[in-house]
Protein backbone atom coordinates (compact mmCIF):
# COMPACT_ATOMS: atom_id res chain seq x y z
CA UNK A 1 0.00 0.00 0.00
CA UNK A 2 2.89 2.33 0.76
CA UNK A 3 4.41 1.50 -2.64
CA UNK A 4 1.12 2.30 -4.32
CA UNK A 5 0.92 5.65 -2.54
CA UNK A 6 4.48 6.51 -3.53
CA UNK A 7 3.81 5.54 -7.12
CA UNK A 8 0.64 7.59 -7.17
CA UNK A 9 2.51 10.67 -6.05
CA UNK A 10 4.54 10.50 -9.32
CA UNK A 11 1.91 9.03 -11.64
CA UNK A 12 -1.76 9.50 -10.64
CA UNK A 13 -3.74 6.47 -11.67
CA UNK A 14 -7.40 6.84 -12.55
CA UNK A 15 -9.38 3.96 -11.15
CA UNK A 16 -11.50 1.88 -13.47
CA UNK A 17 -15.28 2.33 -13.28
CA UNK A 18 -15.73 -1.27 -12.17
CA UNK A 19 -13.82 -0.90 -8.98
CA UNK A 20 -15.35 2.42 -7.91
CA UNK A 21 -18.28 1.01 -5.96
CA UNK A 22 -16.23 -1.66 -4.25
CA UNK A 23 -13.74 0.95 -3.05
CA UNK A 24 -16.53 3.03 -1.62
CA UNK A 25 -17.71 0.07 0.36
CA UNK A 26 -14.26 -0.75 1.69
CA UNK A 27 -13.48 2.83 2.64
CA UNK A 28 -16.82 3.57 4.16
CA UNK A 29 -17.46 6.87 5.93
CA UNK A 30 -14.93 9.09 7.62
CA UNK A 31 -11.44 10.09 6.53
CA UNK A 32 -8.28 8.10 5.93
CA UNK A 33 -4.69 9.47 5.99
CA UNK A 34 -2.36 7.62 3.62
CA UNK A 35 1.02 9.32 4.01
CA UNK A 36 0.04 12.77 2.81
CA UNK A 37 -3.12 11.74 0.92
CA UNK A 38 -6.34 12.50 2.72
CA UNK A 39 -9.62 10.99 1.64
CA UNK A 40 -13.01 12.08 2.97
CA UNK A 41 -16.51 10.98 2.17
CA UNK A 42 -18.90 13.84 1.52
CA UNK A 43 -22.45 13.98 2.69
CA UNK A 44 -23.62 13.02 -0.77
CA UNK A 45 -21.63 9.80 -0.58
CA UNK A 46 -19.00 10.83 -3.12
CA UNK A 47 -15.34 10.29 -2.31
CA UNK A 48 -13.25 13.49 -2.10
CA UNK A 49 -9.48 13.16 -2.32
CA UNK A 50 -7.00 15.85 -1.32
CA UNK A 51 -3.31 15.36 -2.21
CA UNK A 52 -0.32 17.47 -1.32
CA UNK A 53 0.71 19.55 -4.35
CA UNK A 54 4.11 18.70 -5.77
CA UNK A 55 6.25 20.73 -8.15
CA UNK A 56 7.15 19.09 -11.46
CA UNK A 57 10.46 17.22 -11.15
CA UNK A 58 13.60 18.80 -12.64
CA UNK A 59 16.79 17.35 -14.08
CA UNK A 60 19.71 19.78 -14.51
CA UNK A 61 17.33 22.69 -14.18
CA UNK A 62 14.90 21.42 -16.88
CA UNK A 63 11.30 20.65 -15.97
CA UNK A 64 10.21 17.14 -16.77
CA UNK A 65 6.54 16.85 -17.68
CA UNK A 66 4.86 13.62 -16.65
CA UNK A 67 2.94 12.16 -19.57
CA UNK A 68 -0.79 11.67 -19.04
CA UNK A 69 -2.20 8.24 -18.38
CA UNK A 70 -2.77 6.22 -21.55
CA UNK A 71 -6.41 6.03 -22.69
CA UNK A 72 -7.89 3.27 -24.88
CA UNK A 73 -11.16 3.09 -26.83
CA UNK A 74 -13.38 0.08 -27.36
CA UNK A 75 -15.24 -0.91 -30.52
CA UNK A 76 -18.10 1.49 -29.71
CA UNK A 77 -15.69 4.41 -29.36
CA UNK A 78 -16.07 4.66 -25.61
CA UNK A 79 -12.86 5.66 -23.79
CA UNK A 80 -11.60 3.58 -20.92
CA UNK A 81 -8.39 3.22 -18.93
CA UNK A 82 -6.40 0.01 -19.02
CA UNK A 83 -6.72 -2.27 -16.03
CA UNK A 84 -4.26 -1.70 -13.23
CA UNK A 85 -1.46 -4.23 -13.27
CA UNK A 86 1.80 -4.67 -11.44
CA UNK A 87 3.82 -3.40 -14.43
CA UNK A 88 1.98 -0.12 -15.08
CA UNK A 89 1.99 0.73 -11.38
CA UNK A 90 5.82 0.72 -11.16
CA UNK A 91 7.38 4.21 -10.90
CA UNK A 92 9.53 5.61 -13.73
CA UNK A 93 13.07 5.21 -12.42
CA UNK A 94 14.73 6.92 -15.44
CA UNK A 95 14.50 10.36 -13.85
CA UNK A 96 16.13 9.13 -10.67
CA UNK A 97 18.90 7.36 -12.59
CA UNK A 98 19.52 10.47 -14.71
CA UNK A 99 19.82 12.61 -11.60
CA UNK A 100 22.24 10.18 -9.95
CA UNK A 101 24.36 10.01 -13.12
CA UNK A 102 24.53 13.80 -13.35
CA UNK A 103 25.68 14.10 -9.74
CA UNK A 104 28.38 11.46 -10.17
CA UNK A 105 29.70 13.01 -13.41
CA UNK A 106 29.93 16.45 -11.82
CA UNK A 107 31.74 15.05 -8.79
CA UNK A 108 34.17 13.11 -10.98
CA UNK A 109 34.98 16.22 -13.03
CA UNK A 110 35.71 18.27 -9.91
CA UNK A 111 37.91 15.52 -8.50
CA UNK A 112 39.90 15.26 -11.73
CA UNK A 113 40.48 19.03 -11.77
CA UNK A 114 41.78 18.98 -8.21
CA UNK A 115 43.90 15.86 -8.51
CA UNK A 116 45.13 16.25 -12.13
CA UNK A 117 48.73 15.34 -12.82
CA UNK A 118 50.54 15.21 -16.17
CA UNK A 119 51.15 11.78 -17.64
CA UNK A 120 54.63 12.87 -18.71
CA UNK A 121 56.93 15.04 -16.59
CA UNK A 122 57.54 17.43 -19.50
CA UNK A 123 53.87 18.09 -20.22
CA UNK A 124 53.45 20.85 -17.67
CA UNK A 125 56.69 22.73 -17.08
CA UNK A 126 56.53 26.13 -15.45
CA UNK A 127 52.95 26.74 -16.72
CA UNK A 128 52.90 30.43 -15.86
CA UNK A 129 56.38 31.21 -17.18
CA UNK A 130 57.42 32.97 -13.97
CA UNK A 131 60.67 31.17 -13.19
CA UNK A 132 62.45 31.10 -9.86
CA UNK A 133 65.62 32.18 -8.07
CA UNK A 134 68.14 29.39 -7.34
CA UNK A 135 71.73 28.97 -6.11
CA UNK A 136 71.75 31.34 -3.11
CA UNK A 137 69.53 33.87 -4.84
CA UNK A 138 72.07 34.69 -7.56
CA UNK A 139 70.79 32.61 -10.49
CA UNK A 140 67.42 32.96 -12.18
CA UNK A 141 65.92 29.86 -13.83
CA UNK A 142 63.02 29.66 -16.25
CA UNK A 143 61.63 26.93 -18.51
CA UNK A 144 60.30 27.37 -22.03
CA UNK A 145 58.37 24.96 -24.22
CA UNK A 146 59.28 25.24 -27.90
CA UNK A 147 56.10 26.20 -29.79
CA UNK A 148 55.20 25.24 -33.34
CA UNK A 149 55.52 28.86 -34.53
CA UNK A 150 59.08 29.09 -33.13
CA UNK A 151 60.60 26.49 -35.43
CA UNK A 152 61.88 27.00 -38.96
CA UNK A 153 62.27 25.02 -42.15
CA UNK A 154 64.76 22.69 -40.43
CA UNK A 155 62.10 21.74 -37.84
CA UNK A 156 64.27 23.23 -35.10
CA UNK A 157 64.01 26.43 -33.12
CA UNK A 158 65.43 29.47 -34.91
CA UNK A 159 68.32 31.53 -33.54
CA UNK A 160 65.82 34.36 -33.00
CA UNK A 161 63.78 32.06 -30.73
CA UNK A 162 66.87 31.23 -28.69
CA UNK A 163 67.77 34.93 -28.36
CA UNK A 164 64.22 35.83 -27.32
CA UNK A 165 64.42 33.26 -24.50
CA UNK A 166 67.67 34.85 -23.33
CA UNK A 167 66.18 38.32 -23.32
CA UNK A 168 63.02 37.18 -21.53
CA UNK A 169 64.93 35.51 -18.69
CA UNK A 170 67.12 38.59 -18.26
CA UNK A 171 64.10 40.82 -17.72
CA UNK A 172 62.33 38.33 -15.47
CA UNK A 173 65.50 38.04 -13.39
CA UNK A 174 65.44 41.78 -12.70
CA UNK A 175 61.73 41.67 -11.97
CA UNK A 176 62.05 38.72 -9.59
CA UNK A 177 64.76 40.60 -7.72
CA UNK A 178 62.30 43.49 -7.22
CA UNK A 179 64.41 45.95 -9.22
CA UNK A 180 62.29 46.34 -12.35
CA UNK A 181 60.50 49.68 -12.44
CA UNK A 182 60.34 50.99 -16.00
CA UNK A 183 61.92 50.21 -19.33
CA UNK A 184 64.02 47.13 -20.07
CA UNK A 185 65.49 46.25 -16.69
CA UNK A 186 65.74 49.79 -15.29
CA UNK A 187 66.15 49.91 -11.50
CA UNK A 188 64.56 52.63 -9.33
CA UNK A 189 67.77 54.69 -9.26
CA UNK A 190 68.22 54.28 -13.01
CA UNK A 191 64.71 55.63 -13.57
CA UNK A 192 65.48 58.70 -11.47
CA UNK A 193 68.48 59.44 -13.69
CA UNK A 194 66.81 58.50 -17.02
CA UNK A 195 69.19 55.58 -17.56
CA UNK A 196 68.56 52.36 -19.45
CA UNK A 197 70.62 49.26 -20.22
CA UNK A 198 72.01 48.67 -23.72
CA UNK A 199 74.03 45.67 -24.89
CA UNK A 200 77.39 46.37 -26.54
CA UNK A 201 78.72 42.84 -27.14
CA UNK A 202 77.14 39.41 -27.41
CA UNK A 203 78.70 35.97 -27.84
CA UNK A 204 76.54 32.91 -28.44
CA UNK A 205 77.55 29.26 -28.92
CA UNK A 206 74.85 26.79 -30.00
CA UNK A 207 75.64 23.08 -29.58
CA UNK A 208 72.18 21.88 -30.57
CA UNK A 209 68.89 23.53 -31.47
CA UNK A 210 65.77 22.26 -29.66
CA UNK A 211 62.82 20.99 -31.65
CA UNK A 212 59.07 21.44 -31.39
CA UNK A 213 57.75 20.23 -28.04
CA UNK A 214 61.13 20.24 -26.30
CA UNK A 215 61.33 22.01 -22.96
CA UNK A 216 64.48 24.05 -22.37
CA UNK A 217 65.77 25.31 -19.04
CA UNK A 218 67.44 28.71 -19.12
CA UNK A 219 69.71 29.88 -16.27
CA UNK A 220 71.03 33.43 -16.15
CA UNK A 221 73.16 35.49 -13.77
CA UNK A 222 75.10 38.76 -13.72
CA UNK A 223 78.67 39.72 -12.85
CA UNK A 224 80.76 42.85 -12.76
CA UNK A 225 82.72 43.77 -15.91
CA UNK A 226 85.10 46.66 -15.40
CA UNK A 227 84.04 49.82 -13.64
CA UNK A 228 80.99 50.83 -15.64
CA UNK A 229 79.80 47.62 -17.29
CA UNK A 230 77.86 44.52 -16.32
CA UNK A 231 78.20 41.03 -17.76
CA UNK A 232 75.25 38.71 -18.11
CA UNK A 233 75.63 34.99 -18.83
CA UNK A 234 73.12 32.34 -19.91
CA UNK A 235 73.18 28.56 -19.91
CA UNK A 236 70.44 26.77 -21.86
CA UNK A 237 69.90 23.05 -21.25
CA UNK A 238 67.48 20.32 -22.13
CA UNK A 239 65.24 20.17 -19.06
CA UNK A 240 64.89 16.40 -19.32
CA UNK A 241 68.49 15.29 -19.96
CA UNK A 242 70.53 18.25 -18.73
CA UNK A 243 72.38 18.43 -22.05
CA UNK A 244 73.83 21.87 -22.75
CA UNK A 245 72.19 23.40 -25.82
CA UNK A 246 73.37 27.02 -25.82
CA UNK A 247 75.86 29.20 -23.94
CA UNK A 248 75.85 32.97 -24.17
CA UNK A 249 77.68 35.90 -22.61
CA UNK A 250 77.02 39.62 -23.02
CA UNK A 251 78.31 43.03 -21.92
CA UNK A 252 75.90 45.82 -20.95
CA UNK A 253 76.39 49.55 -20.36
CA UNK A 254 74.10 52.40 -19.38
CA UNK A 255 72.69 55.01 -21.72
CA UNK A 256 70.73 58.17 -21.02
CA UNK A 257 67.41 57.69 -22.75
CA UNK A 258 66.96 61.45 -23.22
CA UNK A 259 70.36 62.38 -24.67
CA UNK A 260 70.94 58.84 -26.13
CA UNK A 261 74.55 58.98 -24.91
CA UNK A 262 76.44 56.37 -22.88
CA UNK A 263 76.76 57.07 -19.17
CA UNK A 264 78.97 55.99 -16.29
CA UNK A 265 77.41 53.78 -13.66
CA UNK A 266 76.27 55.95 -10.71
CA UNK A 267 77.18 54.70 -7.25
CA UNK A 268 73.50 54.61 -6.30
CA UNK A 269 72.81 52.18 -9.15
CA UNK A 270 75.87 50.11 -8.29
CA UNK A 271 74.57 49.76 -4.74
CA UNK A 272 71.30 48.34 -6.11
CA UNK A 273 72.73 45.68 -8.41
CA UNK A 274 76.05 44.75 -6.80
CA UNK A 275 74.47 42.36 -4.24
CA UNK A 276 73.31 40.21 -7.18
CA UNK A 277 76.73 39.89 -8.84
CA UNK A 278 78.34 36.45 -9.09
CA UNK A 279 82.10 36.25 -9.02
CA UNK A 280 82.50 33.74 -11.85
CA UNK A 281 84.20 33.36 -15.20
CA UNK A 282 82.23 33.97 -18.42
CA UNK A 283 80.34 30.92 -19.61
CA UNK A 284 81.77 31.61 -23.09
CA UNK A 285 85.47 32.36 -23.45
CA UNK A 286 85.94 35.92 -24.69
CA UNK A 287 86.59 36.17 -28.41
CA UNK A 288 89.44 38.67 -28.51
CA UNK A 289 89.90 38.65 -32.28
CA UNK A 290 88.90 41.89 -33.94
CA UNK A 291 85.75 42.00 -35.99
CA UNK A 292 86.35 43.08 -39.58
CA UNK A 293 84.71 46.23 -40.94
CA UNK A 294 83.19 45.46 -44.32
CA UNK A 295 82.63 47.91 -47.13
CA UNK A 296 81.25 47.79 -50.64
CA UNK A 297 84.50 46.38 -52.03
CA UNK A 298 85.01 43.61 -49.45
CA UNK A 299 81.37 42.50 -49.08
CA UNK A 300 80.23 39.69 -51.39
CA UNK A 301 76.54 39.87 -50.58
CA UNK A 302 74.53 43.04 -49.89
CA UNK A 303 70.89 43.47 -48.95
CA UNK A 304 69.54 47.04 -49.04
CA UNK A 305 66.34 48.79 -48.01
CA UNK A 306 65.84 47.11 -44.62
CA UNK A 307 63.44 49.10 -42.47
CA UNK A 308 62.09 48.43 -38.98
CA UNK A 309 58.40 47.92 -38.41
CA UNK A 310 56.48 49.27 -35.45
CA UNK A 311 56.47 45.78 -33.93
CA UNK A 312 60.30 45.75 -34.02
CA UNK A 313 60.55 48.54 -31.42
CA UNK A 314 60.92 47.80 -27.72
CA UNK A 315 59.63 49.83 -24.78
CA UNK A 316 62.65 52.12 -25.00
CA UNK A 317 61.63 53.11 -28.53
CA UNK A 318 64.61 51.57 -30.29
CA UNK A 319 64.87 48.42 -32.37
CA UNK A 320 64.97 45.23 -30.34
CA UNK A 321 68.42 43.60 -30.20
CA UNK A 322 67.09 40.32 -31.58
CA UNK A 323 65.90 42.05 -34.75
CA UNK A 324 69.49 42.99 -35.63
CA UNK A 325 70.35 39.30 -35.89
CA UNK A 326 67.60 38.72 -38.41
CA UNK A 327 68.79 41.67 -40.48
CA UNK A 328 72.40 40.40 -40.43
CA UNK A 329 71.30 37.02 -41.75
CA UNK A 330 69.28 38.66 -44.54
CA UNK A 331 72.47 38.93 -46.61
CA UNK A 332 73.77 35.44 -45.80
CA UNK A 333 73.93 33.36 -49.02
CA UNK A 334 71.07 30.91 -49.45
CA UNK A 335 73.29 27.84 -50.16
CA UNK A 336 74.84 28.24 -46.70
CA UNK A 337 71.42 28.49 -45.06
CA UNK A 338 70.28 25.35 -46.87
CA UNK A 339 73.29 23.16 -46.03
CA UNK A 340 74.64 24.59 -42.77
CA UNK A 341 73.37 25.80 -39.41
CA UNK A 342 74.59 28.64 -37.24
CA UNK A 343 76.89 27.29 -34.54
CA UNK A 344 78.26 30.49 -33.00
CA UNK A 345 78.25 34.24 -33.43
CA UNK A 346 79.90 37.31 -32.00
CA UNK A 347 78.16 40.69 -32.29
CA UNK A 348 79.25 44.23 -31.46
CA UNK A 349 76.46 46.78 -31.19
CA UNK A 350 77.83 50.21 -32.13
CA UNK A 351 74.76 52.35 -32.74
CA UNK A 352 71.05 52.14 -32.16
CA UNK A 353 68.51 52.59 -34.92
CA UNK A 354 64.98 53.88 -34.71
CA UNK A 355 61.75 53.36 -36.58
CA UNK A 356 62.71 55.73 -39.43
CA UNK A 357 66.09 54.10 -40.11
CA UNK A 358 66.90 52.45 -43.45
CA UNK A 359 69.65 49.84 -43.24
CA UNK A 360 71.95 47.72 -45.39
CA UNK A 361 73.20 44.23 -44.56
CA UNK A 362 76.64 43.16 -45.86
CA UNK A 363 78.21 39.68 -45.70
CA UNK A 364 81.58 38.21 -46.72
CA UNK A 365 82.28 34.46 -46.69
CA UNK A 366 85.66 33.06 -45.59
CA UNK A 367 86.75 29.66 -46.89
CA UNK A 368 88.98 27.94 -44.35
CA UNK A 369 89.27 24.67 -46.26
CA UNK A 370 86.96 22.66 -43.95
CA UNK A 371 83.28 21.83 -43.82
CA UNK A 372 82.74 24.74 -41.45
CA UNK A 373 82.16 28.21 -42.86
CA UNK A 374 82.92 31.60 -41.33
CA UNK A 375 81.14 34.79 -42.33
CA UNK A 376 81.83 38.45 -41.58
CA UNK A 377 78.87 40.78 -41.29
CA UNK A 378 78.09 44.48 -41.12
CA UNK A 379 74.80 46.22 -40.51
CA UNK A 380 74.90 49.90 -41.41
CA UNK A 381 72.67 52.86 -42.12
CA UNK A 382 72.31 54.25 -45.63
CA UNK A 383 74.76 57.06 -44.83
CA UNK A 384 77.43 54.48 -43.96
CA UNK A 385 77.19 54.73 -40.14
CA UNK A 386 77.89 51.36 -38.50
CA UNK A 387 75.12 49.76 -36.46
CA UNK A 388 76.42 46.24 -35.79
CA UNK A 389 79.51 44.22 -36.68
CA UNK A 390 79.37 40.48 -36.54
CA UNK A 391 81.08 37.17 -37.17
CA UNK A 392 79.26 33.86 -37.53
CA UNK A 393 80.41 30.22 -37.66
CA UNK A 394 78.41 27.62 -39.59
CA UNK A 395 78.60 23.81 -39.38
CA UNK A 396 77.03 21.22 -41.71
CA UNK A 397 73.51 20.28 -40.78
CA UNK A 398 73.02 17.05 -38.85
CA UNK A 399 76.65 17.15 -37.75
CA UNK A 400 77.15 15.12 -34.59
CA UNK A 401 77.97 17.38 -31.67
CA UNK A 402 79.27 15.77 -28.50
CA UNK A 403 76.80 17.08 -25.97
CA UNK A 404 77.76 17.54 -22.34
CA UNK A 405 75.96 18.19 -19.11
CA UNK A 406 76.95 21.68 -18.09
CA UNK A 407 76.91 23.19 -14.64
CA UNK A 408 76.52 26.78 -13.57
CA UNK A 409 79.93 28.22 -12.67
CA UNK A 410 80.37 28.34 -8.90
CA UNK A 411 80.54 31.68 -7.18
CA UNK A 412 84.19 32.07 -6.19
CA UNK A 413 83.56 34.99 -3.88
Amino acid sequence: MVATAATSSFFPVTPSPDSSDSKKKRLGNGSINLGGIKSKTSSSGNLQVKANAQAPPKINGTKVVTPPAEVFKNEDGVSFHPPRTFINQLPDWSMLLAAITTVFLAAEKQWMMLDWKPKRPDMLIDPFGIGKIVQDGLVFRQNFSIRSYEIGADQTASIETVMNHLQETALNHVRSAGLLVDGFGSTPEMCKKNLIWVVTRMQVVVDRYPTWGNVVQVDTWVSASGKNCMRRDWLVRDSKTGEVLTRASSIWVMMNKVTRRLSKMPEEVRGEIEPYFMNSEPVVAEDSSKLVKLDDSSAEFVRKGLTPKWSDLDVNQHVNNVKYIGWILESAPLPILETHELSSMTLEYRRECGRDSVLQSLTAVSDNGTDEIECQHLLRLEDGSEVTRGRTQWRPKNAKISGNVGQIPADTA
